[in-house]
Formats: structure tokens, sequence, C-alpha cells
């Protein structure tokens, strides 16, 4: 079969309107529009079949059409649109990635409502503030979930926050959305309270967030899973897990984890200074609980930890040694208490946000519980 487009085709087109030859030159007609060597008067009779095809009954045909002409800059706008107001199988890879469109015809079929048309617009490889806006305001919760996950997307803090207005609460929006590469500190600060636990690490590990949010909400979760504890699980895999996000966010800080240990965490106290150490979990909690001085010495040394803050570890151990859990009730906030007030007492060392930290959470523990 002939590559070239003739006026033979037209004539086949006339004597077998078959859906298969229909889809076939149309196929033919879409590879070779863009080529160069198209001369004007075959350019204009390959822009007349396209426009006929456009109201083929067949969808296939359309499709055909659609799916092979969806990159070519030359498309005339008018058909492009007629494609794009076509059926979905017709509409989809022209409102992905054509680029004849304009921004006031894709911010059009979105007004026009269709769930589907407005997913494959979100997720075009560029989306401008208008059509951003457009989209954030009409569309349904799947296409603001592809939008809020597209990279090429012109999202800003005001546009984010908007979505969080409309979305916050929607599973399928939040997680793309917490995953963005960047995220402003005002949205993720927003989202911590919407999202589920394991967002929330994903939130604490890999976006900006104030410090006293991130670490009590590190601290808040870490104090669930002690309580578990009690009943025999076991969840260092899950802490191990944690850990290594929060370092590889750069969220690992020696103020996290003198809280974490003033807060009655110790297996999360151990499994960081593990992690920092680069020593095995058994090996650090060795060292760490070692009767002697040097061997929680060397440890924390080896962690990079400040050596100013080594005296408030060695009093935290020294209490969680002398004031074991018992399981009895609110066992986690009665051992909290005396570990927050024996530092308080004992050690002037802390900075000023760690005491502050320390004194808040000392009032909330006093509190009874609800």
């Amino acid at each position: 079969m002939s590559e070239t487009l003739t006026k033979d085709d037209v004539a086949k087109l006339l004597t077998d309107p078959s859906p298969d030859h229909r889809a076939e030159l149309a196929g033919k007609v879409a590879v070779h529009f863009d080529q160069q060597q198209l001369s004007v008067a075959e350019r204009k009779l390959a822009e007349d079949i396209i426009r006929i095809m456009t109201r083929d009954a067949v969808v296939r045909v359309r499709q055909s059409l659609a799916e092979n002409l969806k990159a070519s800059p030359n498309l005339p706008r008018d058909i492009a649109m007629t494609m794009a107001r076509d059926v979905e199988a017709v509409a989809l890879p022209i409102l992905s990635v054509s680029t004849v469109l304009s921004e006031s015809d894709l911010i059009e079929i979105v007004r026009a409502g269709s769930p589907t048309k407005q997913s494959a617009i979100a997720g075009r490889p560029e989306v401008s503030e208008p059509l951003v806006d457009a989209l954030i305001t009409l569309a349904d919760e799947n296409a603001v979930a592809v939008l809020v996950g597209n990279e090429g997307a012109k999202l800003d803090e005001s546009r984010l926050n908007s979505v969080v207005d409309r979305f916050g609460d929607s599973a399928l929006v939040q997680e793309p959305l917490v995953k963005r590469s960047a995220l402003p500190m005002t949205v993720a600060e927003r989202l911590v309270t919407k999202v589920s636990e394991s967002l929330q690490a994903y939130l604490v590990a890999n976006h900006e967030l104030p410090a006293e949010v991130a670490q009590d909400l590190v601290l808040k979760s870490r104090e669930r899973a002690t309580v578990s504890l009690f009943s025999g699980e076991s969840d260092e895999a899950a802490v191990e897990k944690l850990v290594a996000q929060l370092a590889h966010g750069g969220r690992l800080t020696p103020s996290l984890l003198i809280r974490s240990l003033c807060t009655g965490d110790m297996t999360f106290f151990e499994v960081a200074l593990a992690y920092l150490a680069k020593v095995p979990l058994l090996n650090a909690r060795l060292l760490i609980h070692d009767g002697g001085k040097l061997g929680m010495k060397s440890l924390y040394e080896k962690a990079g930890l400040p050596p100013a803050l080594l005296t408030v570890v060695r009093i935290a151990v020294d209490v969680a040694h002398e004031t074991p859990f018992d399981g009895g009730e609110r066992d986690l906030e009665r051992h909290s208490c005396r570990m927050i007030e024996r530092i308080l007492t004992q050690y002037e060392a802390l900075e000023d946000s760690d005491i502050d930290y320390l004194l808040n959470k000392l009032g909330d523990l006093a509190r009874p519980a609800a």
C-alpha cells in the first residue's frame, strides 16, 4: 500500500466507504499531515479530508484521527475544537496534549462539565494559572486530584490553599497533594489535621512544617504506637521506617530526639540513635542502657549529637530505668510527667523553645483524661 496521500485516496473513499477503509485513510492522512514535503494543494486536500472525517458516524474513524493528530502543531484550531467537543474517545487525546487549543478553548471545555475531559486537561504537560483556576473552581475531585499531582500545573500557594478549601477532606485529593515535590508551609500545616497518619508522616519527612507542628506530630504518633507495645505488639519496623523518612527529609533533629525521650518514647530514641550512629539496633540498646557512662557517650558522639545535651539524655535514661511502665491507667502520662519534671529541675542548658515545649507538654499531661 502506498504511503503517499493522493487524489486516488479520495476516489477510493467514495467507492469503498467501509469503516475499515475510512479508519485506514484517517490514519494515513494524519500521519502525513505534518510532512514538510506536502505541497499547499496536498495540505489543503488533507485538511478537507480531515474535516469530512471529523463528522464520520463511526467513532473509530474519528478516534484514529485524534490519536494521530493530537501532537500536530499544524492542525487547524477549528478541527481541534471539533474533536475536543466530541465523545471522550475522540476528545481525550486532543485535550491531553494538543498545543493548538488556546487557553480559552480549554476553559470552555472545563466549563462544559465532563469530569473525564476535565481530568485530561488537568493532566496536560503544562496547565496555565487561569486554567488552573477554572479547574479548581469547576472540576470534580477526580480532575483536581490529577491537577495537584501534575508538576506542570501552575499551582502557587494561594491556589493550593483554594484546593484545600474545596477538597481538603477528600482522600482522593489529599495523597497527590501531600506528595507534590514542593508544598508551601501554610498548605502543609493545614493538611496535617486532615490527612491519615501515613500522609502525616510523609508531610513531616518531606515538606517544611513549623518546627513545633512537625515535632509534636511525630511525638503524638509515636505516643500512640508506644501504648500498643504494652499488648506485646512490636512496631520496630514501622519506627525504623519513620526514622529513615525523617532523616531523609532533614527532620531527625537533636531536639526531636530529646523531646521523644522526654515524653517517654524510648523505642523511637533507641532506633533514631542507632540510625544516626550507623550501628545495629541491638548494639545501640546495649550501649544506651549500659550501667557505665562510656557506652552512652561513645554512641552519642558517633551519632553526631550536640555534647551539651548529653546530660539531658543521661537524666532521661536514668528516669526511664527508675520508673518503668506498669501498664496501669494513664501509665504513659505519669511516666512522661516524671521524666519532664526531673529534666526541668535538674538541667538548665536546654534551648528556650525546648523548655517551652516541655512545659506545655507537662501541662497537657497533667490534665485529666476526657
